[in-house]
């Protein structure tokens, strides 16, 4: 007999759901409960390190870069997605393939290129000097350097979400838009645009939560916000007073949770039928086919080949000898090892909480789905130094081993999974699992036939962005490897520190080169769906 036939008479597949989920859940509330204790031990001083100035400028601060950043990673997103799978515009398919790939880049390796290329003395600042005098030029540290950093960095995990819906998306309402005399833009706004509602705010929370735990990129454009200090008070051992400033940035995260949730709320965004089988009819944009490809062109241009031209420099500059480089082969191994395993096991804690959150609606199930946010926002090193302290007092032999680094990466990186499967599962109507279960499936049939062929084009998007964001990750990575356990992103940061910006450059191309791989084969597998 199939194992999906039997499970439901070894045990049922609702209460396996929420026993899986309860599991994750807890174990997502380590580094909470890592906070609430370290907070306790300066309860005398909470309001006072609250209401000073600072921690108030600090919040503004925070708050201003996050919804900065959201609002232009939307405004960069949403045309890039429409004009690729929708409009006939020229070099299409290239600008499918490049417009995710800056999600590639770490931040600290994308803000250090910036600098270096048109910081106030940098590669640019040279060749004009040499051409024109010019000593100096505008600075771009502060607000609108991490700005415009982390919105070049971040706008994939928006442009992904939003492709996977319009992948999706039944291509026949907008043509009936268009022939009831509609234009391509009204289409857009009256048709389209409301059933992205679901994608925009799952990407734009990924977003959000992105820019508020970024470490690299505000330190390097000096942009203080509450995760660069945050690393201050730990670096200066004032563990207490930092806790309570992480505790800040979970609120912060609750309430960017409860905006997003907002989008989607009382709502259905599935459609009437399957939708998304056949290939849409692309619309001819006419003069603006041009200046639409040019969009995409700039795009990619700043965000990804201007970084990669520096690495390149840097490498070539460098002329890194073979000893170098050898080397850089365990730590690619290394990299790309726990990297997958983080990617499997997030993506199996991911699947019961979306499908709790999605097809049965009740408190319990959204609490779920709203605590799985609760540590995206803290930085890398509050989530290590967290398991770090249950490790060594608790479950010693556990203590610097590979399955805790990659418990930090699963933590770190969950709600990615959760936000593109649950937003997969939207779009997906109830009606086709409950049609399986008239004709006798039992609930692990259904599951097995129907839910989870659906919603792969969502667990690979999943999987995706959790192995790019493990490949980047930098603080927990630190402090979590076990000893002698080296990576890409680890090499990175040791010649960074210590001003070997080209012994930097190899590991940083490779970082990018193998991130690229998982994500072109889901660009390839989205290009075969786009060609049927």
């Amino acid at each position: 007999m199939p194992f999906s036939q039997r499970l439901p008479r070894l045990l049922s597949v609702n209460t396996l759901l929420w026993v899986l989920a309860f599991l994750t859940v807890s174990t997502l509330m380590l580094p909470l409960l890592y906070l609430v204790i370290r907070g306790w031990d300066s309860r005398a001083t909470l309001l006072e390190v609250l209401a000073r100035p600072s921690s108030l400028f600090t919040l503004w601060r925070t708050i201003s870069l996050t919804v900065a950043v959201t609002a232009a990673s939307t405004a960069i997103a949403v045309p890039l997605a429409w004009f690729t799978l929708r409009c006939d515009i020229p070099l299409r398919k290239l600008w499918i393939i490049l417009t995710p790939m800056p999600l590639v880049i770490p931040s600290y390796i994308g803000a250090y290129l910036y600098v270096s290329a048109l910081g106030p003395y940098g590669l640019l600042q040279k060749s004009l000097e040499q051409a024109f005098g010019l000593e100096r030029l505008p600075s771009i540290y502060g607000f609108w350097g991490a700005t415009v950093t982390l919105t070049l960095l971040s706008y994939p995990y928006t442009l992904l979400a939003i492709r996977g819906t319009l992948l999706r998306l039944d291509p026949a309402q907008e043509e009936a838009a268009r022939s009831l005399g509609s234009d391509a833009w009204s289409s857009f706004w009256r048709v389209t645009w409301p059933l992205l509602r679901p994608s925009l705010g799952v990407g734009g929370l990924l977003v959000a939560l992105y820019a508020l735990r970024d470490f690299g990129a505000v330190a390097i454009m000096r942009y203080d916000t509450f995760t660069s200090v945050i690393y201050n008070q730990y670096s200066s051992f004032n563990r207490s007073q930092a806790s309570i400033l992480a505790l800040v940035l979970v609120v912060l995260t609750l309430f960017f949770i409860f905006i997003e949730a907002k989008t989607h709320r009382k709502a259905d965004f599935f459609q009437n039928e399957g939708g998304g089988a056949r290939q849409p009819q692309l619309i001819d944009l006419g003069i603006w086919r041009w200046p639409a490809s040019l969009f995409c062109g700039a795009v990619i241009t700043a965000a990804l080949l201007l970084p990669a031209a520096v690495l390149g420099y840097w490498l070539v500059r460098g002329l890194l000898a073979q000893e170098a480089i050898s080397p850089l082969w365990s730590l690619t191994w290394n990299s790309v090892q726990a990297s997958g395993m983080a990617m499997l096991f997030t993506v199996v804690f991911a699947l019961p909480i979306a499908i709790l959150a999605v097809r049965q609606k009740n408190w319990l199930s959204h609490l779920f789905e709203r605590l799985t946010y609760s540590a995206y926002a803290l930085p890398g090193v509050v989530v290590a130094l967290a398991l770090i302290f249950f490790g060594i007092n608790y479950i010693p032999w556990f203590y610097q081993t590979l399955a805790m680094l990659v418990l930090g990466y699963v933590i770190l990186f969950l709600p990615q999974a959760v936000g593109t499967i649950r937003s997969t599962l939207l779009q997906i109507h109830p009606n086709l699992e409950d049609a399986a279960r008239n004709l006798q499936s039992s609930p692990g049939q259904v599951i097995c036939r129907i839910t989870l062929p659906l919603l792969r084009p969502g667990i690979v998007s999943g999987g995706i962005l959790v192995f790019l964001s493990a490949m980047k990750e930098l603080p927990a990575t630190l402090l979590l490897s076990p000893l002698g356990y080296q990576t890409l992103a680890t090499s990175v940061w040791s010649s960074v520190i210590e001003a070997y910006f080209a012994a930097a450059a190899a590991p940083a191309l490779l970082i990018m080169l193998t991130s690229s791989l998982p994500l072109a084969l889901l660009l390839f597998f989205e290009h075969r769906k786009l060609s049927k």
